[in-house]
């Protein structure tokens, strides 16, 4: 794969607006503004919200945008250091070991240093992040952090403060420019106030029907007009019912889609509820809609769209 070349970072929020565009990505202006701040003060951005509504995309449309590397750590329970930031190979290393024994080496501290080198260091994404050069330092994502526990948050708070890591045996391993850090969480627990103070914050909202609709032309651009026009109006009103949960961006997208496989123009009720699988992730949340709220969901939308226009 042809390596790209690092662009440097939009200087105004009106570039970083055409930036994300130019990627298919659908901002505000409020998402623009503090993501060219946190690129401006090389502040990490920490995005909050739902599920489904492209916080993560964030991430990976400004890695292709800028040319960057995208590094991502995906967060889960019992993540630790090792998982985290590097690991020994120790494999390699006892092979190592055993052929300088074979050839008589003898010398402990000189078997020490090859073993312990470089060369038998595996890297994971934390101190990935930490080895761009300057004008091309990776994008940085740290997703669904609020899967982790509380210590291995303490442990991130350290890196993010100086962009440096110790490796007891090789010393400290320091970023010669920050990484561009992206933070995602879906607030299933709170975050420590200590780490949020290191980074700009945004809450990630679901888009209105307008800017849904852009979105769902930019990523489905065969759905039918009509089509895109009801699958967005039906998810935008699935969003005011007391779900377990409601459909995210995603699932716009991914409804559409499969919609347009069918070759559906529009949608209908046998259709809906044939389909609510690729919308809805949850069998109470079906079971509900196919008792009947589906069909009146449908009729009312379909009757806004029709006295709108």
């Amino acid at each position: 794969m042809p390596e790209t070349t690092a662009r440097a970072v939009p200087q105004s929020i009106d570039e970083t607006l055409d930036l994300l565009s130019g990627g298919g990505y659908v901002a505000d202006r409020a998402l623009a503004t503090v993501l060219y701040l946190s690129l401006a003060m090389q502040r990490p951005l920490f995005l909050e919200g739902e599920a489904g509504v492209g916080k993560t995309e964030i991430a990976k449309v400004l890695a292709q945008a800028l040319g960057r590397r995208l590094i991502r750590l995906q967060c889960y329970e019992g993540l630790d250091v090792s998982s985290a930031v590097y690991e020994w190979n120790y494999a390699a290393q006892m092979i190592e070991i055993r052929m300088e024994e074979a050839a008589g080496v003898t010398d402990r501290s000189a078997m020490e240093r090859n073993v312990f080198s470089e060369r038998y260091l595996i890297r994971r994404p934390v101190m990935e992040a930490l080895t761009g050069e300057a004008g091309a330092a990776p994008v940085f994502l740290i997703d669904e952090l609020d899967r982790t526990d509380e210590a291995f948050e303490a442990f991130l708070l350290e890196i993010l403060s100086d962009y440096q890591v110790s490796v007891p045996e090789l010393g400290t391993i320091r970023a010669e420019e920050p990484p561009i850090v992206i933070i995602t969480t879906n607030r299933t627990r709170e975050i420590h106030d200590a780490l949020k103070r290191r980074c700009l914050y945004h809450w990630v909202d679901y888009p209105d029907a307008e800017r849904e609709l852009e979105i769902v032309h930019r990523r489905v651009p065969k759905a039918n007009e009509q089509l895109s026009q009801e699958v967005v109006a039906y998810v935008q009103r699935l969003r005011e019912f007391d779900l377990f949960k409601v459909p995210g961006v995603a699932e716009s997208i991914d409804w559409a889609s499969a919609l347009t496989e069918l070759d559906k123009i529009a949608l209908d009720p046998e259709t809906v509820s044939d389909t609510l699988g690729v919308l809805l992730k949850y069998q109470d949340d079906i079971a509900r809609l196919q008792e009947g709220e589906s069909a009146k969901i449908l009729s009312e939308v379909k009757a806004e769209l029709e006295a709108a226009g």
